[in-house]
């Protein structure tokens, strides 16, 4: 089976797994399990924060993040097509009781303009703005990385009016393998970041919430409410720390064999729109006399490789570690077996 449809669905290498025998744990309420310990100065360090926690999700550090920032009934800001209002189940009324004012930037990323503009004024009537949050890179965008002045930019707007600021970085690392700007320089405007170790670095569990000593007492706080510690977590941070080392470099594998998917399905002519290939996503949109995405997908399946669907005639092809060049051709030649053979045939050129 060749699964495209997430890098979250990559497995821990044989390599990965062994680490867990060797590793040192305690107790990580008590702050007693080192090898958590290191991972998480580790990671404060990697995005320029002070201090940093061991989340089982990325879900979780948006959300706890989110907790931190505001209070019930303020508001926040971020892009209409951002996961932590498409994939989250509606955590932030749910869980903090916040609104969200959502803008509809370009491929997932918005502007200063924007930003100014969805600031509240101070009035009895309108809810308080009280935190922006940005995505990098932005995933159903196609990927798409975040200048990084733009990137500044927002955050300044929103600090000036007394915003809080938060990044959510779960493909932090693809942005920073693909331009060589450090994560820390891209967090650097923001009170919060984390980053997610179970997509392309291929471990099972965790994500890593990083900020101030101050906010990271607050997170450690909500942590505990909404589930508590994961007592011996070193079992997974070990894995965590074998990505760091092993699995950072390697993204731009990744980012190459979607760029060559990318410039190979755009050729199919039942193909119509694609949103530019940056990163490790590919997102494409079916002609209307194509199949639905939907079907597509199902026929895909039946074939042995699996990709998504997002939207009637919209799809997302995601490259990952478990995903080789051989996967690539079987893709390749999968859509082109039900989105037309292009005018010219596809080359075989991934191995």
């Amino acid at each position: 089976m060749y699964d495209f449809y997430s890098d979250a669905k990559a497995k821990p290498t044989t390599e990965m797994r062994k680490v867990v025998l060797d590793c040192v744990v305690g107790d990580e309420q008590k702050d007693e399990d080192p090898t958590t310990l290191k991972l998480c100065s580790r990671v404060a360090e990697l995005l320029g924060k002070e201090a940093a926690v061991f989340l089982p999700s990325g879900t979780m550090c948006n959300e706890i993040a989110i907790k931190v920032h505001t209070s019930p009934s303020d508001e926040i800001i971020c892009e209409q097509s951002c996961h932590l209002i498409n994939f989250e189940t509606g955590g932030p009324s749910a869980i903090s009781g916040v609104m969200v004012r959502a803008l509809h930037g370009e491929n997932g990323i918005f502007t200063a303009d924007q930003v100014r503009a969805s600031i509240r004024p101070n009035s009895r009537y309108m809810p308080k703005s009280s935190l922006l949050s940005a995505e990098q890179t932005a995933n159903m965008g196609g990927g798409a990385i975040w200048p990084l002045e733009q990137l500044d930019e927002v955050a300044s707007v929103a600090r000036e009016a007394g915003l809080a600021t938060h990044l959510d970085g779960a493909r932090l690392l693809n942005a920073a393998i693909k331009t060589g700007i450090s994560a820390a320089r891209y967090s650097k405007n923001y009170d919060s970041v984390w980053i997610d170790f179970t997509k392309g670095l291929g471990a099972p569990v965790g994500a890593v919430l990083a900020g101030s000593h101050e906010f990271i007492t607050e997170a450690w706080r909500l942590k505990q409410r909404l589930g508590g510690a994961m007592r011996q977590s070193g079992i997974v941070a070990s894995m965590c720390l074998y990505a760091l080392d092993h699995h950072v470099a390697r993204l731009a594998d990744d980012h190459e064999l979607a760029a060559s998917l990318g410039r190979d399905i755009a050729k199919l002519p039942q193909v119509k729109q694609m949103l530019p290939v940056e990163t490790n996503i590919v997102i494409f949109d079916l002609t209307d006399d194509a199949p639905t995405a939907a079907e597509v997908v199902e026929r895909l399946k039946a074939e042995g490789i699996l990709v998504g669907a997002f939207g009637v005639r919209r799809i997302r092809v995601v490259t990952h570690i478990d995903v080789n060049p051989e996967a690539g051709d079987a893709l390749i030649w999968g859509l082109s077996k039900y989105l037309g053979a292009p005018e010219k045939e596809v080359a075989v050129h991934y191995k």
